[in-house]
């Protein structure tokens, strides 16, 4: 049987040739806050987010970090017996705490059995080269360390329309500090915000082929309850822009097409909660989603980084 065609460089097959076993991903929720949220930047946070959309019901911070995990742990162990897991740091800024209290957090997550490493999501303008050189003594000492910075849109206007309170050079800058250390640096970028075109959404994957990424999320806007957005819409349908399935697919292979085929691809959708989401009810689940792409990029012919230069 002939060897299927890789068309874009699959986080999945990253993770086989990484690790020897299986891996999975433990969500964590440590109490932290947001630079946006609190008053120290802005009020309110990122105009998009409900972090219920993505937290297991286990995952609450009145629970400890080894309770959280254990739990997790438990859920996944009944399905799959034998296999290592990372903490996952998701729920807003993972980075955003002084120092020793990060490191409490990090030692008791890595203490816990079957830990192998931590996915620490946080913003780009809240590391820091003492946090950076902490990390990187973890990598030394053998651990599996993904900085996740959120990236979300490379287009500053568009950053502030959010109320994320940074800039795309805050992305440039926490890139450039962070190479070079050993640590597995990715990116989540969300498709589709207010007012951004699809020319300007292409833009960001020029943008991110010339950081030092490991790793890239993309996923489409979603208008989830009980967030600014959500009023937003309500008010003001028509200030948003949405693409039906069959458009968004043709579209990420679009933005596959010119995107340095070196950056592995993490996901390409994301799934909130019936009870939560709004608008757009695709209806599919990630992974069905996953298959939709892979087709179209067979229907035609092309694959990651087609069109890809280091000047685009």
């Amino acid at each position: 049987m002939q060897e299927k065609i890789k068309r874009y460089n699959s986080f999945s097959d990253f993770i086989k040739t990484k690790f020897n076993c299986r891996v999975q991903k433990v969500s964590v929720d440590a109490g932290f806050t947001c630079p946006n949220k609190d008053g120290t930047k802005g009020v309110g946070g990122c105009t998009y987010c409900n972090n219920n959309t993505f937290n297991p019901d286990y995952c609450k911070p009145v629970k400890s970090i080894t309770q959280q995990i254990n739990e997790g742990i438990d859920f996944f162990s009944k399905k799959y017996k034998t296999q290592k897991y990372l903490a996952y740091f998701q729920a807003f800024t993972n980075t955003y705490a002084p120092k020793d209290k990060l490191i409490k957090i990090y030692e008791e997550a890595l203490s816990c059995d079957n830990v192998i490493g931590l996915v620490i999501a946080t913003r780009p303008d809240c590391i820091s080269i003492e946090i950076l050189d902490y990390l990187e003594g973890l990598v030394n000492k053998g651990y599996f360390i993904k900085l996740e910075y959120g990236l979300e849109s490379t287009n500053d206007r568009t950053l502030s329309l959010i109320n994320r309170c940074q800039t795309h050079q805050d992305t440039v800058n926490a890139f450039n500090i962070s190479k070079g250390r050993g640590l597995h640096l990715g990116g989540h970028l969300i498709l589709g915000l207010p007012e951004e075109t699809k020319s300007e959404m292409l833009e960001h994957a020029r943008k991110i082929s010339v950081l030092p990424i490991n790793t890239l999320k993309i996923h489409h806007l979603q208008i989830v309850k009980y967030t600014m957005m959500a009023k937003q819409y309500k008010d003001n349908p028509n200030f948003f822009t949405f693409m039906s399935l069959n458009e968004y697919i043709d579209f990420v292979v679009d933005f596959l097409e010119i995107l340095n085929p070196d950056i592995i691809i993490e996901r390409f959708f994301s799934e909130s909660p019936s009870r939560l989401l709004i608008y757009p009810k695709y209806g599919l689940k990630n992974f069905e989603v996953k298959y939709l792409v892979e087709k179209r990029l067979e229907e035609r012919n092309t694959f990651q980084g087609k069109l890809f230069s280091i000047t685009n």
